[in-house]
């Protein structure tokens, strides 16, 4: 039974608090610590999980550092990095929600901070577990879209004033960024991921309903090296609820649109010749109501994998930190 912390019990903490239960009835894992500084955040996900509630993570760390194996990093994404670097200075292996942090320097700093202690730091990329995008990165390693052409995500969803006036640290470029960098995170993961290198990123964004610091609504173009085009088209003012979480991927020799609400429906699939993977379209697509998919759940026997050595990981914090790099390149920050 691998031993995990939990730090954070606000919005994503529930799908981590879900996962985790899950490991915990096949007897792989279980929570032995929730921490948040709301007094009562941090008792309801104790009481939900049997185990202790902190308040201050210096104080929870200190004391469970022995008899825990992972601390599952749930905060805001301004607290990512700090909170890595004080989890790897008491050796304990880290997995961080999205996106690793706001700033290269402290991602740079987080990491430099594991590779001393010698310990595991992995970030979560959910999405890529995600049966359609498995299937669709078969395709991909398969070399079936031959040369690749554009790659293009849309994240058309809506969150109300009210999200953001909830915390005040929602829509800082310090603690958060817009919708980019929070909404759009596991989206800049995947076009990144299927394009390569990055050559050039030029963003056009605005604020235009919600009262906050970024942005709420942008359009980035990306050059890759291998010169294709990467488009990701972002915005929380969709009305009237969430609409759309896509990927698309054209080439000289298929066209793949994955789509529905968090990228779990093959909408088109396309190539010019036939292959068996071609007989797994009709069992990949899953229904959701949530943004988040279902990734989280393969995401966490991924990292109890990787932490007894049977998979290399797929995403660790120096994947990770390009999906930063570009996001500040569209914020020329």
């Amino acid at each position: 039974m691998y031993k995990i912390a939990l730090v954070g019990c606000g919005r994503i903490s529930a799908k981590h608090i879900e996962a985790i239960e899950k490991l915990k009835n096949e007897s792989l894992a279980e929570i032995i610590a929730c921490c948040d500084p709301k007094k009562e955040r941090a008792e309801e996900a104790a009481q939900k999980t049997n185990s202790i509630a902190y308040t201050n993570y210096k104080t929870m760390l200190s004391e469970i550092r022995r008899d825990c194996d992972l601390v599952s990093i749930c905060t805001h994404a301004g607290l990512h990095t700090s909170q890595a670097i004080e989890a790897a200075e008491a050796g304990v292996n880290i997995l961080s929600e999205k996106p690793q942090g706001c700033t290269l320097k402290s991602c740079d700093a987080a990491i430099k901070a594991a590779d001393e202690a010698g310990i595991h730091y992995l970030v979560i990329k959910q999405n890529r577990f995600n049966p359609t995008i498995k299937l669709l990165r078969r395709a991909f390693e398969a070399e079936r879209f031959g040369r690749v052409y554009m790659i293009l995500a849309n994240v058309l969803w809506t969150r109300p004033q009210s999200y953001y006036s909830a915390e005040k640290w929602r829509g800082t470029y310090e603690f958060d960024g817009g919708c980019l960098s929070n909404q759009s995170s596991h989206y800049v993961d995947l076009v990144q991921w299927f394009g390569g290198s990055v050559e050039n990123v030029i963003a056009e964004s605005s604020t235009q309903k919600i009262r906050m610091e970024a942005e709420d609504t942008i359009s980035v173009v990306i050059k890759f090296r291998n010169g294709s085009i990467g488009n990701i088209n972002a915005t929380i003012l969709t009305y009237p609820k969430n609409l759309e979480g896509s990927l698309t991927i054209l080439g000289d020799r298929g066209t793949v649109r994955v789509g529905g609400i968090a990228l779990n429906k093959i909408a088109h699939w396309e190539f010019d010749s036939k292959h068996e993977m071609d007989d797994e379209l009709q069992t990949v697509d899953t229904q959701h109501d949530s943004v988040y998919g279902s990734g989280h759940l393969p995401y966490y026997r991924h990292t109890l994998n990787v932490l007894s050595g049977k998979e290399e990981a797929v995403c660790t914090a120096r994947e990770a930190r390009k999906t930063v790099e570009l996001i500040q390149m569209a914020y020329k920050r």
